[in-house]
């Protein structure tokens, strides 16, 4: 009698504990129950943000929930990259973030708070786009060359928004033997602005973030940093044709989450994202930008970023530049 009601006490707790699971279970499996946050780390109107929203867009169709952006620029990504680390890791708060936080602050800046290896993972990897030397319509600069030449006389003033650009600049003055002043800003658009104003020299930025101003007839072109030139540009060298064989420089943007994100979530966030970038939809955005989708996943995204960060520490070395 007394073995028979103990029988029935334990398949009565293993009853309980099935439904106490079952719900915790089918919860995480629900994901997302509620809007999703993508944090950038620079203004609107660069080609960052507008990776961003575009494909949180894309991701918000693949899901059924909204997803919204959240501008967040400053201290070289460092603000944005600092609010997803201390945000819970659910899934709920996406990083979109360049080679600039991800490669290049843990080669130039001390004492950095985030390790963009550690407290981050991959979900996808998205675009990658040149670079592009852009001046004012009435600049004295009519080519590249005569924009290198003035540097090795004079420091001529650039804009750039990200670290990664910056060291850009820096390699390029480097390889040059010129001498340029950095100029930072917090996004793109103001330093379209300060350009076409003859604020700046010149400016080192996205091309798809300036190629509605070139296309515009606003802004001059000098070059770009592809290894081939851009098919939209065919007029526009490349940096490395006019001998600087070893400069090709481009900036990417992926999505990321904290490393202590479900694995199960991270699956979801990174198989609707690849079902997004192999539509047609998504290669004829990239095409608009001048850019060219970088669809990685996950693990290849994770070594793509390591072999980054080798990358620019050669890089730094070549220009000079030390952990500030």
């Amino acid at each position: 009698m007394e073995t028979s009601r103990r029988r029935l006490l334990l398949a009565l707790a293993g009853t309980a504990g099935a439904a106490v699971a079952g719900p915790a279970f089918a919860q995480g499996t629900a994901f997302p129950t509620r809007p999703i946050k993508i944090v950038v780390p620079f203004t609107p109107g660069s080609g960052s943000d507008n990776s961003a929203r575009y494909f949180g867009d894309q991701l918000a169709a693949q899901l059924g929930q909204a997803v919204v952006v959240e501008n967040k620029p400053g201290a070289n990504g460092i603000i944005a990259l600092q609010q997803v680390k201390n945000a819970p890791a659910d899934g709920y708060m996406l990083l979109l973030a360049s080679n600039s936080p991800m490669a290049v602050n843990p080669l130039t800046i001390k004492d950095l708070g985030y390790d963009s290896v550690k407290d981050y993972k991959p979900v996808s990897g998205l675009t990658r786009g040149m670079n592009v030397v852009v001046v004012s319509n009435d600049s004295p600069f009519a080519s590249i060359e005569a924009l290198l030449a003035a540097s090795r006389s004079k420091s001529l003033t650039v804009g750039t928004y990200s670290a990664g650009y910056q060291l850009a600049a820096a390699w390029l003055a480097n390889v040059a033997g010129g001498d340029f002043t950095n100029v930072p800003y917090k996004g793109q658009a103001p330093i379209m602005t300060d350009v076409i104003g003859n604020q700046l020299d010149f400016a080192l930025v996205d091309l798809g973030g300036a190629m509605p101003l070139i296309k515009g007839g606003k802004l001059r072109p000098l070059a770009v940093s592809g290894e081939a030139r851009n098919p939209d540009l065919p007029s526009v060298p490349t940096i490395r044709e006019k001998g600087f064989n070893e400069y090709v420089q481009y900036s990417w943007v992926s999505f990321y989450v904290r490393s202590q994100t479900p694995d199960d979530v991270t699956a979801k966030l990174a198989e609707a994202l690849q079902k997004t970038l192999a539509t047609e939809d998504a290669r004829a955005f990239v095409r608009k930008s001048g850019a060219e989708l970088m669809p990685y996943p996950p693990e290849k995204m994770q070594r793509f970023h390591l072999e980054e960060i080798a990358r620019f520490r050669k890089i730094a070395a070549i220009a000079n530049i030390k952990p500030e």
